[in-house]
């Protein structure tokens, strides 16, 4: 007969059921064991008091924190409902064998002899198999029994051996690779992206998650980061020989001519839209007896010239213009490097930049028009953003669909970044389960695990009193047989 009540736990409101809860640590207590034959299961103040009976149960607090169980209310009920019931028929077999053995008691031949040895056997493997798994759980009938209250007292010991069984059979490296290789990871999410809708509905997705990160990034968080972390660090950091080595490897890469060609055409359309103001400010830089028919001839000379000198620096990459700029750019590098002075300079108009307080507010200004920009690009479904990344993603599929080797190659990198993960954290994360179960509390985990398991325990129960009682006829038989 099982008494057990309802925990606070059960009837108080509870979370929704977790993948935790599905894996058997669901976490009401059980109901608890009942020796057959007695009204009602007790268990002694010693159960699992050798694993910190002192300590509160950490899970019965608010169902579900991070070092206790996971409740499923309904999961747990239909588990008690089953365990109660099997109980009962390992319980009522345990009965019925007593009352034939009481019945039969006194016939040591004929049938009624089978009968009586058969009931007899049952009667003791039953009691031996409800001590057996009763051991597990907690002591039976609270009697502080060596070698009993199992799981209460070696949880350690289980997370510890869970901790290694894990580590030993998940954590190696031709596991893994084996694992991830045969998952193909790179043809199923080509796969997937390539079905209909889906491209979309993931950029749709990475692009909300985009916006609310965004949109969550308070302003003072960022002028925080400008102001105490990244412009004291700027100015803390040299950066003379770093421009300097910047600056020589854009020289001799020829990456500075573009924008110089840029200046000299901006220079000749304004010279040629401004015609009239350039030769006004040359006429004011005329002396004033100089005739005025004579200063605008000289003006509009000037301005045809400048076009001209423009016109040939622009067109000619050996002009000696250009070939001065390079070399000026090449020693201010080279200074940048290695001269002191002119490193001490750079320095000191890094810090004067840097530390104007304009800088705060013109980064603030700068990220606020960024953040609005990206925002309201990835707000629109149909605008160009959205739209060139579903093709970019459809294209990246459909290329690795067609490319065994690229796929190859990233399963490669992916098994590579898994290993690496595992060798590097995968202590920590066995240790976990070790860590958790030490902190479990030792009556409740009992109670879990055997709320869990215990219904299939109780066959054991059954097994023992029905080949109990078959080795019992088994004996009395060949107690006959043999002679006296």
């Amino acid at each position: 007969m099982d008494t057990t009540r309802p925990t606070t736990q059960e009837r108080g409101p509870e979370p929704s059921p977790t993948p935790l809860a599905t894996a058997g640590l669901s976490a009401a207590p059980a109901p608890t064991g009942t020796l057959p034959s007695v009204s009602s299961g007790t268990t002694s103040a010693g159960d699992g008091g050798h694993d910190g009976g002192a300590r509160a149960p950490r899970g019965r607090r608010g169902g579900g924190g991070p070092l206790g169980f996971i409740v499923d209310p309904a999961l747990d009920a239909q588990r008690r409902r089953d365990l109660r019931r099997m109980r009962l028929l390992a319980t009522g077999l345990l009965v019925l064998a007593a009352v034939v053995y009481v019945l039969t008691r006194g016939h040591d031949v004929g049938l009624l002899g089978f009968v009586n040895a058969g009931a007899e056997a049952s009667m003791v493997g039953a009691c031996a198999d409800w001590f057996a798994v009763t051991a597990l759980f907690r002591h039976p009938l609270g009697l502080p029994i060596p070698h009993t209250a199992l799981i209460p007292r070696k949880k350690e010991m289980i997370g510890r051996s869970l901790e290694e069984f894990v580590s030993e059979n998940f954590m190696r490296e031709d596991i893994i690779r084996e694992r991830v290789l045969d998952a193909e990871p790179t043809r199923r999410a080509s796969e997937w992206a390539l079905a209909p809708g889906h491209a979309k509905r993931l950029v749709d997705e990475v692009a909300t998650v985009t916006v609310h990160a965004l949109h969550r990034i308070p302003d003072e968080d960022v002028r925080a980061v400008i102001e105490h972390a990244l412009l004291p660090r700027l100015v803390q950091e040299p950066v003379s020989s770093l421009a300097g080595g910047l600056l020589d490897q854009v020289v001799r890469d020829q990456a500075h001519v573009g924008l110089v060609d840029l200046a000299l055409d901006e220079m000749r359309v304004w010279l040629v839209d401004n015609e009239d103001l350039f030769e006004s400010l040359i006429r004011q830089r005329a002396p004033a007896w100089v005739p005025d028919a004579v200063n605008d001839l000289v003006a509009r000379k000037i301005h045809v010239e400048a076009l001209k000198w423009l016109a040939d620096v622009r067109n000619d990459p050996s002009h000696d213009v250009r070939l001065a700029l390079d070399k000026l750019l090449v020693d201010l590098a080279d200074d940048l490097q290695h001269d002191p002075v002119t490193q001490a300079k750079a320095e000191r108009l890094k810090e004067r930049v840097l530390m104007h307080p304009q800088v705060a507010d013109t980064a603030m200004s700068l990220w606020g028009s960024l953040r609005a920009v990206v925002v309201a690009a990835l707000e629109d479904e149909h605008g160009p953003v959205r739209t060139r990344a579903v093709k970019e993603v459809t294209a990246l599929a459909e290329r690795l669909l067609a490319d065994a080797d690229l796929r190859d190659r990233i399963d490669g990198r992916i098994c590579d970044a898994t290993v690496y993960a595992v060798e590097r954290y995968g202590s920590e994360l066995t240790r976990v389960i070790s860590d958790t179960v030490e902190r479990w509390d030792g009556k409740e985990t009992a109670e879990r695990v055997e709320l869990q398991v215990g219904r299939d325990l109780q066959f054991i129960r059954i097994n023992g009193t029905l080949v109990g009682g078959l080795i019992g006829m088994v004996i009395h038989a060949v107690s006959i047989l043999l002679p006296s």
